[in-house]
């Protein structure tokens, strides 16, 4: 029972960063019906740019919002100069394009940092365990879960309580008529997509303290966005929340139960959502 309950801890922690790194991605699609396949290449730039301030001798507590900061920036000026010149376009130039972006990314990354990864360092505070009877559970990943909950309710509370929240939301059934009313449409697609992004920073630089940092990072963390954003359904925070956590869960049990089919059962549960709930947990027709 120690082994489960550590393991469902664990995907719960792992299903928020999940969350983290599929909310951006979903609100960017429901916002601006983008096919972004370049989302998990801003996540491995989030994770290597917070490993390099670290060893530089920067604070993690400073690394980790810089470097999303960084990321939201490089998003917003790609999303500017590139991508709203596609918006139009068919889908399949969304991912030709994003896909291209990856591509970039990832290999930018190999020569400023080269191709075998490193680690990071917890935070001071965060190093060791919590010790509770026989359990045994390491603070970083207490904090991890504990954070991406904090967050979760701001950005709740930032879509469903403010004016650009409402913006947003308005923006996702109808650009044209937000653009009737005096807004500026392109302004709030790009605002949207270095959010989106800088989400996606974020949560690569929370785990590098856990799994280190590596040049692929980006292609499986994409894929696991995707998983995500299905199961919970397109443009759904609530989706994207519960799947993440849902999708971590699953992934953490079954390590411990059948660790050869841990990563399988994620895509089995995709498909029988697709089958029985086509439109995802949480999707809208």
């Amino acid at each position: 029972m120690v082994t489960y309950l550590f393991q469902v801890l664990n995907g719960i922690g792992l299903g928020m960063l999940y969350f983290l790194l599929a909310v951006g991605l979903s609100i960017i699609f429901g916002l601006l019906q983008f096919v972004n396949f370049a989302h998990g290449a801003f996540y491995l730039l989030g994770a290597y740019l917070t490993y390099d301030l670290v060893e530089r001798g920067m604070s993690f507590w400073l690394a980790m919002p810089l470097a999303a900061l960084i990321v939201a920036i490089v998003a917003g000026v790609t999303e500017a100069v590139l991508l709203r010149r596609i918006y139009k376009l068919p889908h399949t130039f969304h991912i030709l394009v994003t896909v291209g972006i990856a591509l970039f990314i990832q290999e930018l990354v190999i020569i400023l940092w080269g191709p075998l990864g490193g680690n990071v360092s917890a935070p001071d505070g965060l190093n060791g365990v919590v010790i509770w009877g026989d359990f045994i559970y390491p603070k970083y990943r207490l904090f991890t879960i504990a954070f991406t909950a904090v967050l979760a309710l701001a950005l709740y509370w930032a879509l469903e309580r403010t004016r650009l929240g409402a913006i947003v939301r308005a923006g996702s059934e109808s650009t044209e008529n937000m653009a009737l009313l005096g807004y500026d449409t392109l302004r709030i697609n790009t605002v949207v997509f270095a959010a989106g992004a800088g989400l996606a920073g974020l949560a690569g630089g929370l785990v590098s303290p856990i799994r280190g940092v590596e040049p692929f990072m980006g292609v499986e963390a994409l894929s696991i966005a995707f998983v995500v954003v299905v199961i919970g359904g397109m443009g759904s925070y609530v989706g994207a929340l519960v799947a993440g956590i849902l999708v971590g869960v699953v992934q953490s049990l079954m390590a411990t139960i059948w660790p050869e089919g841990a990563r399988l059962m994620i895509y089995i549960g995709m498909a029988s959502i697709i089958v029985m709930m086509p439109r995802g947990l949480f999707g809208r027709a």
